[in-house]
């Protein structure tokens, strides 16, 4: 059961927390908007689409700032109770430094679990419409996907090849597919096309310049034809998906979209399963960035309050430093996505448990 003290500290928490997301949020959201509306008159966004933009945006922005709002808000108002002695009276009433910390454990388990519901499920549905917009207004003409030598699975025995994809106008070019024996793994026949596109109106690819070589036994049998419509059990938005498409799709949705792109040799499968460690660590920070704001703000310093702000401005641009520096080299160099995610949470546990110890003392 929550006593008087417990109480005071959680409230103490919880408020300083929402207020710092509530005020810094809008000033967030007027920056962008003063930085991006003439992006967005100049390609003429509809009024309409702009306000859920914002919408979105305030969810996306929020997520990604949420541990440093926290982290800041946490050593705001326990600088506070120092300076106020309040921390000092409460240890001197016998209560150890390890029980003074149980109220910001249940504090940090209230926000990792808003985290986690956050990451896993509204923010990516939020990331839809902020993506989506922000490509069709806003980068304009820019490329948001692979568009050169993409090769994937499609199952066990097909395997397909297009050495330059046109998202704009949804066209494959020097497209080849390749279907092996099921039980023999020899190739069986390869289809080829100067360019592949998706017709909406009949439901059909259209493949120009076909030809189909069949292997059987030593002989090859050879088709061509200047143009074939067929189908193929794949979407031609398949062939590459969209940079931000793991932003995109919630706990379950994520964990499918990457077996599948695994089945399909995926070149920049590291990025997706980025993102999918990226939300399992995020609530863990709340608890790691917590302990460290309580341990450099519990002791009254000369400078007040000021000093410890700085401290944690400082701590919490390393942080990001640290965390974008790894996600690059899991992107880019084939570092490992986990341990990308594990070393900077794992410097800063650390970091953590040390000033903790050191505070107590």
């Amino acid at each position: 059961m929550l006593g008087i003290i417990d109480r005071y500290i959680l409230k103490r928490y919880l408020i300083t927390f929402s207020v710092m997301l509530l005020m810094f949020i809008p000033i967030g959201i007027m920056a962008h908007l003063a930085e991006k509306l003439g992006k967005m008159q100049e390609n003429e966004a509809p009024l309409n689409e702009i306000l859920i933009y914002l919408s979105n945006f305030s969810i996306y922005i929020g997520s990604i700032l949420v541990p440093i709002f926290l982290f800041l808000s946490v050593i705001f108002f326990t600088s506070k109770l120092a300076s106020n002695t309040e921390i000092v009276a409460i240890l001197s009433s016998g209560i150890s430094f390890n029980r003074f910390l149980r109220p910001y454990l249940i504090g940090s388990t209230i926000v990792a679990i808003f985290m986690f519901i956050m990451g896993m499920f509204i923010v990516p549905y939020a990331s839809i419409g902020f993506n989506e917009f922000s490509f069709t207004y806003l980068k304009k003409g820019r490329q948001d996907r692979v568009t050169e030598n993409i090769f994937n699975q499609l199952n066990e025995n097909d395997f397909i090849y297009v050495s330059r994809f046109d998202p704009t106008r949804e066209i494959g070019y020097n497209f080849t597919m390749e279907h092996f024996n099921e039980e023999s793994n020899e190739l069986e026949y390869k289809l080829s096309a100067a360019n592949i596109r998706w017709v909406p109106k009949d439901s059909v690819y259209r493949l120009t310049s076909f030809v189909k070589r069949t292997l059987v036994g030593e002989t090859e049998i050879l088709e061509t034809k200047p143009r074939l419509d067929t189908i193929f059990p794949f979407k031609i938005n398949d062939l590459t998906p969209v940079s931000y498409i793991a932003e995109t799709k919630n706990l379950f949705e994520l964990n499918d979209f990457i077996d599948s792109q695994k089945r399909k040799g995926a070149s920049n499968i590291n990025t997706y399963v980025l993102v999918k460690y990226k939300r399992w660590a995020l609530p863990v920070t709340a608890f790691i960035l917590t302990f460290i704001a309580v341990a450099v703000s519990s002791q009254k310093r000369r400078g007040g309050m000021g000093v410890n702000l700085a401290f944690g401005i400082f701590v919490a641009f390393i942080y990001i430093f640290f965390d974008r520096v790894f996600s690059t080299l899991a992107e880019q160099t084939g570092l490992s996505p986990l341990l990308a995610v594990l070393i900077p949470n794992l410097i800063f546990g650390i970091l953590g448990f040390y000033l903790i110890q050191r505070a107590k003392r």
